[in-house]
């Protein structure tokens, strides 16, 4: 028995520093410490669940090859040395015939540091001149307004949300995802501070604010332009702030005026007289910080209401006082990149929108996907318009590799699945995106069964290729070498890394936002109205476009982070059916009690499932949450069934919170148990 420290990279703002208590080569427990001083010695329920996956049946521990219908998951073993040889010869024989672009890369890769991802694959990839993907699925319109308006400067700590004597929770769920922000907003609380929580849903959060804007999905762009008029109207903007750090001031109070309170609230459902509320607070209060979430981002204004939000302490003047500010990613601090490690220049391939992923696969599309090579994702369960991605992984001429360490829904469909290491099994590094710190985390046990990692699959294949070049980082420490050096703070991070397993950016763990810390754009100023993105949004920044609800499809579908799950990684954990929440007024209608089964569906197809009838969530808004897998229901199908690909104003994001759709008791409930149709 033994404990060894290390990170956890999964897709969460904290980064949390772990010790893994390991027995034989397995697994036993992993519990928080107190390396990383923001997560502490705690974690969360789903990193302590981890070792069951490790070790548990859905672990995928040799190559296997498809022996049976596409879907089915029917394979046999094979080595990796077939397996390798016959992705390299599909690979050049696809690239030779089609051209390199009809090969796509579909990964995601939010719970991979800088070693696993954007290295060794994007070498292999770049240099067969494959297809690009647009990685928009999340944080794309998020970040297109930070990087507009602030040069996607960094922001406020953890720590000092204690400070703060308002906080804001604008479209974030803290106890689902990145739950070590909370001690520093409960301790605010107890000292007296406020607490304003922007969600449609009643979260445990919402539940103890001060104030609770449970707005409809897709209105929180007027909620944040009602604000800004009324900071301009009221004599509550800072004109000196203004004047000195910003531009466009003036177009933006021009496009919030049309956006009274009155008629936000309309828009927004929600009462006048909170917006008047929550705007009178804001412009009283100081320390005052938002922390922006990305689940305001999931619609079709996502780019435009990150925009809005962000620019809120601008116009108030809330910077330049610790705990004063927002916070949206921290992740800019670092300027660390893992292009090094690819040591590949980008290509002017054909770029995809991972979104319309579906739309590349369809046989009737102009230049079909003929090879797709499938890691750190589980697109047929998080990606849009569900039914359009299952089709196409149905093609007989498609080759489909899924590289993944579980069998997933979407690994049922390949043509090779591969066994990858999980990060308990590989050497990262890895930074938290909300929390000030980077760490390397190291291979705790051996590789379970024949896994392996990216860096040893992609470095194989391009040698198999003949896609070597000389100086090419060739082992995960010469890639770690490469990302590292190339930062002016490189050796620095190396040094502490090697001495404490952590490092520390230059501005310390606790910056203070225009103190410390300045907008990383040209000018050094905030941008309130930047000429891009004005240009790109179909009716220009902060352009309001109303609710896709009709007569026949009249509820908008959510599908928020699951505390259970990290997207869809740990749903094989959870074997009962999942139940899609529906609001009591919205159920009593339709003559559907607490645990009924329902069909929910649009146009683009239908979930069987559960319903749970709760107050929790707004009227007029049921909930599925996101990352489920095709067990959870009785059809086989979740949300993202339901999920249009349309794209946000900005960036080309997701816009699954537009999913609107109709609800009814299902006339012949499946039995429980049955397991779900593939």
């Amino acid at each position: 028995m033994k404990t060894v420290d290390s990170v956890c990279p999964l897709d969460c703002p904290d980064s949390c520093s772990i010790a893994v208590e390991v027995d034989g080569g397995r697994v036993v427990s992993i519990d928080g410490t107190p390396r990383n001083p923001v997560t502490g010695s705690y974690i969360c329920a789903k990193v302590r669940r981890f070792p069951e996956a490790v070790h548990g049946p859905h672990r995928v521990a040799t190559p296997l090859r498809r022996t049976g219908d596409k879907g089915e998951g029917a394979f046999r073993p094979v080595s990796w040395d077939e397996a390798l040889g016959e992705i390299a010869g599909r690979l050049r024989q696809v690239r030779d015939t089609h051209g390199g672009e009809a090969i796509l890369p579909l990964f995601y890769g939010g719970s991979n540091g800088y070693l696993s991802q954007g290295t060794t694959d994007a070498r292999l990839f770049r240099r067969l001149g494959a297809s690009r993907l647009a990685r928009t699925v999340c944080s794309a319109p998020t970040g297109a307004a930070s990087s507009g308006l602030y040069g996607n400067m960094a922001g406020v700590a953890y720590p000092d949300y204690a400070r703060a004597r308002l906080i804001v929770m604008w479209g974030v769920n803290p106890h689902a995802s990145g739950i070590h922000i909370l001690p520093f907003v409960q301790r605010a609380q107890r000292t007296g501070a406020k607490v304003v929580v922007v969600d449609p849903r009643r979260t445990k959060l919402a539940a103890r604010a001060d104030l609770h804007l449970a707005v409809r999905p897709g209105t929180d762009l007027p909620v944040a332009l009602a604000l800004i008029r009324w900071l301009f109207e009221h004599d509550a903007a800072d004109r000196e702030f203004l004047a000195a750090h910003c531009t466009g001031a003036e177009a933006l109070r021009e496009r919030a005026a049309p956006w009274s309170p009155a008629r936000a609230a309309a828009e927004a459902g929600i009462d006048a007289g909170d917006i008047e509320r929550l705007a009178r607070w804001y412009a009283e209060t100081s320390p005052a910080v938002i922390r922006c979430g990305w689940g305001l981002e999931r619609n079709r204004n996502g780019g435009s209401a990150a925009a809005a939000v962000l620019a809120l302490p601008a116009v108030a003047g809330k910077f330049g006082i610790r705990g004063g500010g927002y916070t949206l990613t921290n992740s800019p601090v670092w300027g660390l990149s893992s292009e090094p490690g690819a040591a590949e220049p980008v290509p002017d391939t054909r770029l995809v929108n991972m979104n319309r992923v579906g739309r590349v696969l369809d046989p009737a599309a102009e230049s079909p996907v003929r090879f797709l090579f499938v890691y750190n994702n589980n697109g047929l369960m998080t990606l849009p318009e569900q039914e359009r991605v299952r089709r196409g992984l149905l093609r007989g001429d498609l080759f489909t590799v899924v590289f993944d360490s579980f069998l997933t829904d979407t690994a049922r469909y390949a043509d090779v699945v591969l066994p990858a290491a999980t990060f308990l099994e590989r050497r990262e590094l890895a930074r938290g995106y909300g929390a000030y710190a980077m760490q390397r985390g190291v291979p705790v046990i051996p590789p379970v069964g024949e896994s392996r990692t990216n860096h040893e699959v992609f470095a194989d294949l391009c040698a198999r290729l003949d896609l070597d070049r000389p100086g090419d980082p060739r082992t995960e420490e010469e890639v770690e070498t490469a990302v590292l050096g190339a930062h002016p703070e490189g050796a620095r991070y190396t040094r502490e890394l090697d001495e404490a397993g952590i490092a520390l950016p230059a501005s310390g763990v606790a910056p203070v936002q225009f103190g410390d810390i300045f907008p990383g754009t040209p000018d050094g100023k905030v941008h309130l109205v930047p000429g891009a993105l004005d240009a790109e949004a179909p009716l220009g920044l902060y352009g309001y476009r109303g609710d896709p609800a009709t007569a026949g499809y009249p509820l908008a579908l959510i599908s928020p982070a699951s505390a259970k799950m990290v997207t869809s990684t740990l749903g094989q954990l959870y074997p009962d059916p999942w139940p899609m929440e529906l609001h009591p007024d919205d159920a009593a209608p339709r003559g559907i009690v607490d645990g009924d089964t329902v069909r929910v569906f649009n146009d683009l197809g239908e979930v069987v499932c559960r319903v749970r009838v709760t107050g929790a969530l707004r009227p007029g808004v049921a909930s599925l949450a996101k990352g489920i897998w095709s067990h959870h229901t009785f059809n086989g199908r979740t949300a993202n069934a339901l999920c249009p690909d349309t794209l946000t104003d900005l960036a080309g994001g997701a816009c699954f919170n537009d999913a609107r759709v109709q609800v009814e008791r299902h006339p012949d409930p499946p039995v429980p148990g049955n397991g779900a149709a593939r």
